[in-house]
C-alpha cells in the first residue's frame, strides 16, 4: 500500500505552462502519472504537453471538470502562496508545491488557511512524492526507485535521491517516498508521515533523512520512542556545519546552540535509531534492520 498518492491519483499542475511546469508534466506523465488538468490564469481552454493536458483559468473549474484530487505547483515564489490558497479553497485534499524561496512570514497565514480548508500540503520547497510504479507528483528522478517495503522521507531533495538509487541498487525497493522540504515552516512533518509509514502494512522500514536547523528530528525521535514498532534508519545532513551559518536549505541553521547535527544525532540513537555515518551507509543499515 501507498500513502498520499497511487494509482487513483488525478493530478492537476498549477503552471502547467511555465517551463519548469511543462518540463516536469511530461516526466511524471511518462512515468505514468494520470495527470488529469492544468492551471494557467488566462490560459483556459487551450491544452498543454501535445494537446494531451486541458488547461483551464482556475483550480475550481479544473476541479469541477476532471475530478482532480491532487494538485502540484510549480509557480513562480511570488504567486505560489496564492496558488496554494485556491488549491485548498477549491477542495483538493492534497497540495505539494515545488516552489522554493517563498518568504516564511507569508507561509504563516498560508499553512493556517489550507489547514482551515482540510487540505494536506506538502513543501514547499520540496521535490513531491513518488509511489514506485504507481505515480510521481513532483521532481523525484523516476528511474531510481522500485516497489518494496521501504517508506522514505527526507527535508532534503538531493540526498532523496541517493539513498533511493542506493535502496534499489542493494534490492530494497519503497513503498512511498516523500519530500517535506526544508523551509522553516512546510505543511507536513517527519512526524506526519511516520504516523503514514506506521499505519502503513507493506511499509517494513522507514528511512528519516534530516538536516541541522530547527527541531523537527528531536519530534520525530519523541514520536518514534511513543509511537513507532518498525526500525527506523537515519542520516542528519550538516554534520561539519558552523554554527550560526545557513547551509542550504532556509530552515538549516543552528541558533543559540539548538539544532546541531549531534544533538539530533543523540536523540535519534537514543531511541533506537539506527544513524548512518555517511549517505552511503543508509541502505546497508536498512537491510541489517529488516
Amino acid at each position: 500500500m501507498s500513502i498520499l498518492v497511487d494509482k487513483n491519483t488525478r493530478l492537476l499542475v498549477q503552471g502547467i505552462t511555465g517551463r519548469e511546469g511543462e518540463f516536469h508534466t511530461r516526466q511524471m506523465i511518462a512515468y505514468g502519472t494520470n495527470v488529469v488538468a492544468g492551471v494557467t490564469p488566462g490560459r483556459g481552454g487551450q491544452t498543454a504537453i501535445d494537446g494531451k493536458v486541458p488547461v483551464f483559468n482556475t483550480v475550481a473549474e479544473a476541479v469541477k471538470q476532471t475530478g482532480a484530487n491532487v494538485s502540484v505547483i510549480y509557480v513562480p515564489a511570488a504567486f505560489a502562496p496564492d496558488a496554494m490558497r485556491e488549491a485548498a479553497a477549491a477542495g483538493i485534499p492534497l497540495v505539494v508545491c515545488i516552489t522554493e524561496g517563498i518568504p516564511a512570514n507569508d507561509m504563516v497565514a498560508t499553512y493556517a488557511f489550507i489547514r482551515e480548508h482540510g487540505a494536506r500540503l506538502i513543501g514547499p520547497n520540496c521535490p513531491g512524492l513518488l509511489t514506485p510504479a504507481e505515480a510521481k507528483v513532483g521532481i523525484i528522478p523516476g528511474n531510481i526507485a522500485s516497489p518494496g517495503p521501504v517508506g522514505v522521507v527526507s527535508k532534503s531533495g538531493t540526498l532523496t535521491y541517493e539513498a533511493v538509487d542506493a535502496l534499489t541498487r542493494i534490492g530494497l525497493g519503497q513503498t512511498t517516498i516523500v519530500g517535506i522540504g526544508g523551509d522553516p515552516i512546510i505543511g507536513t512533518s517527519f512526524v506526519d508521515v511516520l504516523e503514514m509509514f506506521q499505519a502503513d502494512s507493506e511499509t517494513e522500514a522507514i528511512v528519516l533523512i534530516g538536516e541541522i536547523g530547527g527541531a523537527a528530528e528531536i519530534d520525530a525521535a519523541k514520536y518514534i520512542q511513543e509511537h513507532v514498532t518498525k526500525p527506523v534508519v537515519s542520516f542528519i545532513a550538516g554534520q561539519t556545519a558552523p554554527p550560526g551559518k545557513r547551509m542550504g536549505h532556509a530552515g538549516a541553521i543552528i541558533t543559540g546552540g539548538e539544532g546541531t547535527a549531534q544533538e539530533k544525532i543523540a536523540a535519534l540513537e537514543a531511541v533506537g535509531v539506527r544513524v548512518a555515518r555517511l549517505p552511503t551507509d543508509i541502505a546497508q543499515l536498512v537491510k541489517e534492520s529488516l
